[in-house]
């Protein structure tokens, strides 16, 4: 499924980029979650990743001729996976033979701060690469991103990713495991809609309770003793 981005010259067979008003292809269903390691020149790993992947890609159709939405999961299992590390980039490259799709992240670590963050997505296939400025998935130098939520990241007008229950941590691993998590701000959302629940529950019981009290403090207030 050749694609360029652009007005440039293009050779025959291959689709353009056209606006965002298109035809969804059939939804492939959620995404198998697939886990990947990248080691650094030690031999030890320096960037774990565990997520489910789904890409939504917007382009016109020849055979079709019209703008259509093609959905398509990275499965695990036919991936390939490989990356770099230094003290303040690291990158996760994801590769499939069948599609000739190449996906990679790339985390950069603020040595100031020590926050890192997805700082930009490539991703090319039989067309050139489309690229956007990023700043998704924060974490602090030596703890792990954790995200149960699903979550889209939007590259492009042409290309959305859907990230499933993704935990990754690009610096500082010790023993090639994730450190302690830090949750996304959705993980947080939803862990605080029960509490605010179980808070007001509770609120209303005790008005209960007292409106119950003072009535019958009233009543017994009520009778004389003879």
């Amino acid at each position: 499924m050749p694609l360029i981005v652009g007005e440039e010259e293009r050779p025959p067979g291959f689709a353009t980029v056209a606006p965002p008003t298109a035809a969804l292809y059939k939804d492939p269903g959620r995404p198998e979650k697939g886990n990947y390691q990248v080691n650094g020149t030690n031999g030890t790993a320096c960037l774990l990743a565990s997520m489910g992947l789904q890409l939504t890609i917007t382009f016109n159709s020849v055979s079709q001729n019209k703008t259509v939405q093609d959905v398509v999961n990275i499965q695990p299992n036919v991936t390939k996976h490989s990356g770099s590390c230094d003290p303040e980039n690291a990158t996760l490259r994801l590769s499939t033979d069948a599609e000739k799709t190449n996906l990679t992240f790339f985390f950069t670590l603020n040595t100031t701060s020590n926050k890192y963050h997805l700082s930009e997505v490539s991703l090319s296939a039989a067309w050139p690469d489309m690229k956007g400025d990023l700043d998704y998935l924060h974490g602090t130098l030596g703890y792990s991103y954790l995200c149960r939520e699903e979550q889209t990241l939007n590259v492009d007008q042409n290309l959305s990713i859907n990230i499933f229950q993704v935990q990754v941590q690009p610096f500082g691993l010790t023993k090639d495991q994730f450190g302690a998590a830090e949750e996304c701000q959705l993980d947080e959302d939803d862990m605080l809609i029960p509490i605010i629940v179980g808070a007001a529950l509770a609120g209303l019981v005790l008005i209960v309770l007292l409106a119950y009290l003072i009535g019958r403090k009233r009543s017994h207030a009520g009778y004389q003793t003879i």
